[in-house]
């Protein structure tokens, strides 16, 4: 039989429409975050001891964190100051909502649409192009310091964070005069790159994991025949390991908001009590100008514990909530907020998500991300948080990820291409993916572990090497965490 060229056409355009539905991302699962009776898209749900409020004022303190989690921040002249000199949101949910307050980036960029929506409205800023409505949102890194014709210095390591905003501009500036960073210049030399926010469910459970407990699962899987051989980050003072983060580096829940609320809205606290410049003000310069300090007008830290707290009848929290520094609301709330809950059978049904686990370990994905912890050491903050497994999907290790993900940005001891592994719990409701949120197909994202000098080539050649119907239940396992 003959078959002409249109017709060979339309059997190709067929056999490659069949291929890719035979494995496509599921995409976002919709339902509640934690899988607890009451919680939506917008109100997540405490762990069980705290809705029960036990031990007494636990569920105050989670409340009093979440109000203050969804706070947003002025220059001064309003109830929450202290916003700049520079800044990449106001508020901690504009960046961790997806799905729910404390996730990490939602579908609507808030920072894209800061100046539309009055954030940044009058300001001396412009939206950089990498910032698009439907993007993630960003935090903004130059790895290489510049040389004197605008090429990357690579010799000259730089990585510190280049906040997007600048507070010029704005009701309570008008003295400090700022430019925002040159992004089109860095984006030329080719030195910038970007991190998403990481999401903050069950971040209690990981920071109550004794060390002994994460070496124990290091050293099982040890001897691998896949080419990995992570590595822990470790604090700078007392030696532990660190775990938050995209590189694992900070230790506990409140270095890891204190930095936050440094960096990413320049907000001083007890932790980080002194106005940040950027890397190059700072170390190559001469730091903030003085037209910049104390705009808040009310001294240094401008987060700090609340000596004088009252309880007014407006008040829905116990004093004692109201007390700590907002450092502490944060790190608190994200101490008590209940872990994912995944699906058993959304998507694809119960037996596909079964065949996508088996498969999950048999390739060795399992070998970084480890599906569960066991346990907790004893909590002295709430028995919810002791003596319980961690099926976070992580080991919580820093491995080499190769050219295709290195950012060139070291962070304690992680250098250039390292990452912790990145918890998986809540994956099935994230919308965008690595560290970068570069993609938001999780074929592309798995796709993307493999390159040279990546601990992860092999895991990922053993996943292409699955049939489509494998890789589907694979991928419907992966949206059902």
């Amino acid at each position: 039989m003959k078959v002409s060229r249109a017709g060979v056409l339309v059997l190709l355009l067929l056999f490659f429409a069949t291929i890719v539905r035979g494995q496509t991302d599921p995409g976002v699962r919709s339902g509640p975050i934690n899988g607890q009776t009451g919680a939506t898209a917008t109100s997540p749900l405490p762990v069980s001891s705290v809705v029960s409020n036990s031990p007494a004022g636990s569920l105050e303190f989670f409340q009093n964190g979440l109000a203050r989690f969804q706070e947003v921040e002025t220059v001064s002249g309003g109830a929450n100051n202290g916003l700049g000199p520079r800044f990449n949101l106001n508020s901690c949910s504009g960046c961790h909502a997806q799905p729910a307050v404390g996730g990490t980036s939602p579908a609507s960029n808030p920072e894209f649409s800061a100046i539309a929506t009055g954030m940044a409205n009058g300001s001396a800023n412009t939206i950089p192009s990498f910032l698009t409505a439907s993007g993630p949102t960003r935090e903004v890194r130059f790895p290489f310091f510049f040389n004197s014709n605008g090429s990357a210095n690579t010799n000259a390591p730089n990585g510190g964070v280049e906040d997007i905003f600048v507070v010029s501009g704005l009701a309570g500036a008008s003295r400090c005069s700022l430019p925002q960073p040159s992004f089109a210049a860095a984006q030329a030399a080719n030195n910038i790159i970007f991190r998403i926010p990481t999401p903050t469910f069950g971040l209690g459970l990981v920071e109550n994991l004794d060390d002994s407990t994460l070496i124990a699962n290091q050293q099982s899987q040890a001897g691998n025949d896949l080419g990995v051989s992570g590595t822990f980050n470790h604090n700078g003072n007392d030696g532990t390991i660190a775990r938050f983060g995209w590189k694992a580096q900070n230790k506990s829940l409140e270095l890891f908001a204190g930095e936050a609320y440094n960096v990413e809205m320049g907000i001083t606290n007890e932790i980080f009590p002194q106005e940040r410049p950027l890397p190059g003000e700072d170390q190559q310069g001469t730091g903030l100008p003085a037209s910049c300090l104390n705009l808040s007008g009310n001294g240094y830290p401008e987060d700090a514990t609340n000596f004088a707290a009252t309880v007014s009848s407006s008040d829905t929290f116990a004093q004692n909530a109201s007390i700590p520094s907002d450092v502490v609301g944060f790190a608190m709330f994200m101490r008590l907020l209940a872990a994912p809950v995944p699906s058993t059978t959304t998507p694809g049904g119960a037996a596909s998500i079964s065949r996508g686990a088996a498969l999950f370990k048999s390739i060795g994905c399992a070998t970084c991300h480890t599906a569960t912890l066991s346990a907790t050491q004893a909590s002295n903050v709430t028995s919810s948080l002791a003596n319980a497994p961690v099926s976070a999907f992580s080991d919580f290790e820093i491995h080499h990820m190769g050219t295709g993900l290195a950012d060139n940005v070291s962070q304690g001891g992680a250098g250039g291409d390292q990452f912790r592994t990145a918890p998986l719990w809540g994956l099935g409701q994230r919308i965008f993916f690595l560290h970068d949120g570069r993609t938001t197909n999780l074929l592309t994202a798995i796709q993307d572990h493999a390159a040279n000098g990546s601990e992860a080539t092999e895991v990922e050649e053993n996943f292409a090497s699955l049939s489509s119907s494998q890789k589907q239940d694979l991928l419907n396992f992966l949206r059902s965490l």
